[in-house]
């Protein structure tokens, strides 16, 4: 008799004790699903909020080969910089709203809230992070100047156009605009509007000895332009920098998750990928 009544009661305890269990389980299960109902965190204004109601992405962006530029025969936006775009906007499941611009008003356009992100090569300047943010870094940047072919045996390397002989030019509203002057004290400078291309035609032309733009811009421009164009030392680029993309100040959320991403694409290769692949089709 006890021996029965031992069984039992341990019978009962075995049953007690799984449905504790089964009920401790589905006690779990039902905190998970709640908390994956719960609100994330993130303030509902930032543009991650974006993300939870399919909004869609709006990028800008200004024209420079290799980075971010529009294939001549088929119109179609290619670069470095637009496929990691794409490569974000597919990670965040969300469609891409594209805004062409250009260097002198690309953070206007950005504090305006006309896009929530500048993904064109965006080189790092103090005056541009005092009114925008930057991300990351992705890359790296240094500039080249390129002169005439006559002139190739006067200037040898960048320090010889620090004269009072020499006028530069550069792209107005571009990074060099605001870095080359200090760099080059004795020059003249002169700023031209447009795209980073515009800069080379007073060098062609013979108003100019030189003009100074980005590294992979240089190489570029000397390309198109063999028959008169010249690179100075050209395997020396010179004021190198942090070079990304932009947003604008006060949204932590996308901040943090940005730079997060960028690091990530970074350390894995892609971008170094993606450069390889478009310098072999542009320079």
């Amino acid at each position: 008799m006890q021996d029965k009544l031992d069984v039992t009661k341990r019978t009962l305890l075995t049953g007690a004790l799984a449905v504790g269990a089964g009920a401790a389980a589905l006690g779990t299960m039902t905190r998970d699903a709640r908390a994956q109902l719960l609100e994330s965190g993130i303030d509902p204004k930032s543009v991650l909020a974006k993300i939870k109601k399919g909004g869609t992405l709006e990028v800008g962006y200004a024209q420079l080969p290799l980075w971010f530029y529009k294939d001549a025969k088929s119109g179609e936006l290619k670069g470095v910089y637009k496929d990691l775009v794409d490569l974000l906007a597919k990670d965040l499941e969300m469609t891409v709203n594209w805004h062409e611009v250009t260097f002198a008003n690309s953070t206007i356009g950005l504090r305006s809230g006309d896009y929530d992100l500048f993904g064109s090569s965006a080189t790092y300047t103090v005056p541009r992070a005092t009114v925008c943010n930057y991300v990351g870094p992705l890359w790296s940047k240094g500039s080249l100047a390129v002169i005439r072919k006559a002139d190739a045996g006067k200037y040898q390397t960048a320090a010889d156009l620090n004269s009072p002989d020499v006028t530069i030019a550069v792209n107005g509203g571009s990074s060099d605009e605001q870095r080359m002057p200090p760099l080059f004290p004795k020059a003249k400078f002169i700023a031209v509007a447009g795209q980073y291309s515009m800069a080379a035609e007073p060098v062609r032309a013979g108003r100019v000895n030189a003009c100074i733009v980005g590294d992979t811009e240089a190489l570029a421009l000397a390309k198109r332009n063999s028959e008169w164009a010249v690179i100075v030392d050209s395997k020396n680029p010179f004021d190198k920098r942090p070079n990304t993309w932009m947003i604008r100040h006060g949204d932590v959320a996308w901040k943090n998750f940005l730079d997060t991403w960028c690091g990530f694409i970074v350390a894995n290769g892609e971008v170094q990928r993606l450069f390889d692949k478009y310098a072999n089709e542009v320079l």
